[in-house]
């Protein structure tokens, strides 16, 4: 059973009504503890205590816990408003863990949500219920009782907080554009993203050769009549090719799913999420050489087609300086500071050794569409395609009565391409500019920070 005690400061009131002279010698009443314990009403301050052996002890109940842990919590029974600005937050730098700190943050911000300077600088985060909580081991022991953690929390936190300047971005040698991480150095802790989404633009590639990729494309073609295959079946194996990969009309879905992001004095992340390409369509010539009965024959030709539904597994290898805000909608936050490894009560991550910031609901990072194209690397190119291989070899190229347009008019139509139930591709983007990370100064006037 949860044991909780609470202390009480309960308000009496002195009634003295002046000129009403059946209450002029009114005075303090003795109460006997049965009237006190009758006696109920709002303490702005509250007391708990979890046992070691209690059931809703996280630490003694987990696996590889400490079972001779309790928790005493202070709390304040109230809604706290604040807003702040910090320019640097260093909490746990150096010391047994060597160089680096557990939390280190430039220019973090804390207050209502808004797109505006002056809606922000004007409104204030709430902290619901705000509270104190010790760890104390052996709590029941005078002689070796111990503090080996201590948490500041609140049971929700509404608002908004934000870290750097801004959602800047940069022009690397190549063209290409990437992110400048701003506002998170090292994280020690446990947050989770939200559940979100977004597009991914990926460049056209022009003049792609076998040369370039190392991958020569198999599959069958067949004679057709009325749209079917007849008898004639051929592999075919390219020997060279010169392909355009055209995305201008292309879409490209891409979804993340909600994950959790946590590890001690991290400064980047690998977030998980998948893309479903359609309407890459093919061009160019190729050289290949089909097999019929073992005979070889040449097969070669303008290519066309269309590929769709191509399922990419992308890694989004984000540095968390390109995390730039998050709405608290509710969301427990928490810092703690323990000596070892503490599941502190209602949280969801083992908080470790030194400083440890833990928010326990999902926060909304919003639309994660990259602010840029993106190019396709070479390993994506070459798992697709493997892919249209393999759909090619499933779903021959149909080559006309006689392979008539293939093998003689030098027309090969891979027709509409569908992906959908094949394998995956896989894709990496580094330091991805995500467009939904703008966000406004808490500060009035044209102050980036203040």
């Amino acid at each position: 059973m949860h044991k909780v005690r609470y202390l009480k400061i309960a308000l009496l009131q002195i009634m003295l009504i002046a000129g009403h002279s059946s209450y002029a010698d009114n005075h303090l009443k003795p109460m006997t503890d049965e009237q006190m314990a009758n006696t109920t009403g709002q303490a702005l301050m509250s007391l708990s205590y979890i046992a070691p052996n209690d059931t809703v002890n996280l630490e003694t109940h987990r696996s590889g816990g400490d079972t001779g842990i309790g928790f005493y919590k202070l709390g304040l029974e109230a809604e706290l408003e604040i807003n702040a600005n910090i320019k640097k937050l260093q909490l746990g730098c150096g010391g047994v863990k060597g160089a680096g700190c557990d939390i280190d943050i430039d220019y973090l911000s804390l207050s209502g949500i808004s797109d505006t300077n002056t809606g922000r600088a004007s409104s204030s985060a709430k902290l619901v219920n705000p509270f104190v909580e010790f760890a104390i081991k052996n709590p029941n022991s005078v002689a070796t009782r111990q503090v080996t953690g201590l948490r500041l929390s609140s049971e929700a936190a509404y608002g908004m907080i934000s870290f750097g300047l801004e959602n800047a971005e940069k022009t690397n040698a190549d063209g290409s554009k990437s992110g400048i991480p701003s506002g998170i150095n090292s994280l020690s802790g446990y947050l989770v993203v939200a559940a979100t989404g977004g597009t991914v633009n990926v460049n056209s590639i022009s003049n792609l050769t076998q040369a370039e990729t190392g991958t020569a494309i198999k599959g069958k073609a067949c004679d057709s009549y009325l749209g079917a295959c007849g008898l004639i079946r051929a592999d075919f194996t390219t020997n060279d090719y010169n392909l355009n990969l055209d995305t201008s009309n292309s879409t490209s879905k891409l979804t993340l799913a909600e994950q959790a992001i946590t590890g001690s004095r991290i400064s980047s992340y690998p977030l998980l999420a998948t893309a479903l390409v359609s309407g890459i369509n093919l061009s160019g010539t190729v050289d290949a050489t089909a097999k019929v009965l073992g005979i070889g024959i040449p097969l070669s030709g303008d290519l066309s087609g269309t590929v769709n539904n191509l399922n990419v597994d992308v890694t989004i290898n984000e540095s968390l300086g390109l995390f730039h805000k998050a709405d608290l909608n509710g969301t427990p936050m928490s810092i703690a500071l323990q000596s070892k490894g503490i599941m502190w009560p209602g949280t969801k991550s083992i908080a470790q050794q030194g400083w440890w910031l833990e928010l326990s609901n999902p926060i909304e990072i919003g639309d994660i569409t990259p602010s840029n194209n993106v190019d396709i690397a070479m390993n994506t190119i070459k798992d697709t395609l493997g892919l249209v291989g393999q759909y090619l070899t499933d779903n021959p190229i149909k080559c006309g009565a006689l392979t008539v347009n293939c093998l003689v008019v030098g027309k090969i139509d891979t027709g509409a391409v569908n992906l959908i139930n094949s394998s995956h591709a896989a894709m990496t983007l580094t330091d991805v500019s995500l467009a939904k990370q703008s966000f406004a100064p808490n500060c009035h006037g044209n102050l980036k920070f203040c």
